[in-house]
């Protein structure tokens, strides 16, 4: 049996239990398969290689730590520069006591500040500036360092400023989209607060209050778009070797900059080597990096559709399709 093959048998086995809809496996070395549905309602839609997936969270890696990187390559930001040398409006009324003035881009690409995991910043409005606005001015209540959406909201505020576009607006290469035809996605929720499946626009409500497109959710792409990612940081094409050198270096016990690194029961398994980055999507998206083995992986489910309320066992199938790519 080839790897691909044997990697895909338990994405399979769920498929065939309902616990998700569909997927597609992608080996850089080994090829791509999928199987199952890209949509079970309102219509059901089959699941090809090509099916264009939502990101979710990992955006905040394929997109926004690579962006902020090229960034510090240009020299137009350093990784220990504060977030107000991009934002100085950053909580503007409290300019000598606000914590989050001293934030550092280094901080909050490694989730080690004082912002909280999640805010339901939809819930107060749909106008994507003065949610911005909100963002730069609330009083965050100091709470542990925590894997934080605000950190990449903030950090994707930061390259708008620096870049001068809108992150809806900014290039992104071939195989991604911020703004992708809905026929070629797998649906994700049907969301009660939009009253509709969602299919081609973002699931992440914060995101799409946002305008489409934050620096933590919000992009979207196929399976060998990942690859072709993932390939360009082992070349080290994407960024500098000094760059990739740096996202690999651990920032805490589970992180470096922006990806996690492997740690006890993390989503790439166990036999993966110690120089692998990987990270994962709310939606049921991943992509893993492994420099020693010179081997990526992507598992691109559609696990929320239609709904996030069920029991997928996606943290489980992720770790065992991981140590079959690895293995």
């Amino acid at each position: 049996m080839s790897r691909l093959s044997q990697a895909f048998a338990p994405v399979a086995e769920a498929i065939a239990a309902g616990r998700i809809p569909g997927a597609v496996l992608g080996i850089s070395d080994a090829g791509i398969i999928a199987q199952g549905h890209a949509a079970l309602v309102p219509e059901p839609a089959p699941m090809t290689e090509h099916t264009w997936f939502d990101l979710a969270s990992l955006t905040k890696v394929v997109f926004t730590t690579t962006a902020i990187m090229r960034l510090v390559e240009a020299g137009r930001i350093t990784l220990d520069d504060p977030l107000t040398v991009a934002i100085p409006d950053l909580r503007q009324y409290h300019v000598g006591t606000a914590p989050e003035r001293a934030l550092t881009f280094r901080q909050c690409l490694s989730h080690q500040t004082h912002l909280p995991a999640v805010e339901p910043l939809y819930t107060y409005g749909q106008d994507p500036q003065t949610l911005r606005a909100f963002v730069l001015q609330r009083e965050w209540i100091a709470g542990p360092a925590v894997y934080s959406d605000i950190n990449f909201i903030l950090l994707g505020i930061a390259i708008e400023r620096l870049t001068g576009r809108a992150l809806i607006d900014q290039p992104v290469q071939a195989g991604f989209s911020f703004r992708p035809d809905p026929a070629l996605c797998a649906a994700t929720e049907a969301c009660s607060w939009r009253g509709r499946v969602m299919r081609g626009e973002v699931h992440d409500e914060n995101a799409f209050a946002l305008g489409g497109a934050s620096g933590h959710a919000g992009l979207f792409g196929t399976a060998s778009a990942l690859l072709d990612f993932a390939q360009s940081l082992l070349d080290a094409t994407a960024l500098t070797a000094t760059s990739i050198a740096a996202l690999r270096t651990p920032q805490r016990f589970d992180r470096g900059l922006g990806w996690q690194i492997p740690h006890s029961g993390w989503s790439g398994g166990d036999l993966c080597s110690a120089d692998t980055i990987g990270h994962t999507g709310f939606t049921g998206t991943g992509l893993w990096i492994d420099f020693t083995q010179r081997r990526a992986w992507t598992l691109l489910t559609n696990r929320v559709h239609p709904t996030r309320h069920a029991n997928t066992g996606i943290a489980d199938l992720r770790r065992a399709v991981g140590d079959l790519v690895c293995g």
